[in-house]
């Protein structure tokens, strides 16, 4: 749950960096609002929001930095201050909010909703194109089939997606910011940190070459496969059985994907989808899909049966 706001402030940023990295070269690559813009920016305390948050300052915007503490760590409130301090240095205002995670597995998934949902609905976010690239891998490794494949993180929300991490870092450096380096971006115990740290290197070591822009073209490029996609899946009716089995697959998945995403609240796995269309194609009557729910066939129609209250 999310507590009360715990405090806030406003001024004006001066955050031109010294000699060295250019300011208005990384902002020629980011996606911010209009000068003038009244923004909120998540903010960890990490070197990329750290540096969302001094971009977004420098490119005229009015910034409000949001800082989520969930109190995993005896070290959080310190953190928490850490932020405020940057957010100060930036002359940004600032709002914390804390939220109380209850123990049990999934800690990473659960955590990153519990922030969403006490970050505003329009926040901006400091993902990169090493996030970018870690998801596309962590996507398709999960089976989640074109739209994994795109890693959604394009749009306004994401306004430093062009940026790599090393940048972040070197402006932090060159800005004299104080950032905090969370303990869990190093632990192995999360599929995404194995990503970063053993996955991608490997890869890097295998082709020779820095694999992260490769990845970020197939996600562009995967991205752009999928809005010609869902345009045509919006004329199919993901419950006509007739229907999807006369569409192109790529189109059917795509229709049934949205269909049960909306209806579930949740996206089918790439597998799941595979074995509705069989259903869809009369090879079967029912079948389980991810999260514990079912799809089943009569009189050609298809219906979901949730699995949960």
């Amino acid at each position: 749950m999310t507590g009360p706001a715990e405090g806030s402030g406003r001024g004006r940023a001066a955050c031109g960096p010294g000699p060295g990295l250019d300011i208005d070269s990384l902002l020629a690559r980011c996606r911010f609002p209009e000068p003038g813009t009244a923004v909120a920016c998540g903010l960890s305390g990490g070197p990329d929001s750290s540096a969302l948050v001094a971009l977004a300052a420098g490119a005229g915007l009015e910034v409000t930095a949001w800082h989520v503490d969930h109190g995993l760590r005896p070290s959080s409130g310190a953190e928490a201050e850490a932020a405020r301090a940057i957010a100060a240095r930036l002359g940004a205002a600032f709002e914390l909010r804390r939220v109380v995670l209850e123990p049990g597995p999934n800690l990473e998934a659960r955590a990153r909703d519990a922030r969403y949902e006490a970050l505003p609905a329009d926040v901006l976010v400091g993902h990169t194109a090493d996030d970018r690239a870690e998801t596309v891998l962590f996507n398709i490794g999960r089976g989640a089939g074109l739209a994994g494949a795109a890693a959604p993180h394009a749009g306004a929300r994401r306004p430093i997606l062009r940026l790599r991490r090393y940048e972040t870092r070197a402006l932090c450096e060159q800005l004299g910011l104080p950032t905090v380096l969370d303990p869990m971006n190093d632990d192995p115990a999360f599929t995404r940190v194995a990503i970063r740290n053993e996955v991608i290197p490997a890869l890097a070591r295998a082709l020779g070459r820095d694999p992260v822009p490769l990845l970020n073209r197939h996600a562009e490029l995967a991205s752009q496969a999928l809005e010609v996609i869902s345009d045509l899946a919006a004329g199919v009716d993901p419950t006509s059985a007739a229907q999807l089995a006369a569409a192109p697959r790529a189109v059917a998945a795509e229709s049934l994907r949205r269909w049960i995403s909306e209806t579930v609240g949740s996206p089918p796995s790439a597998a799941s989808i595979d074995r509705v269309l069989d259903v869809a194609a009369g090879r079967g009557v029912a079948t389980e899909i991810t999260g514990g729910h079912r799809v089943a066939r009569s009189a050609g129609r298809l219906r979901i049966e949730t699995g949960g209250p």
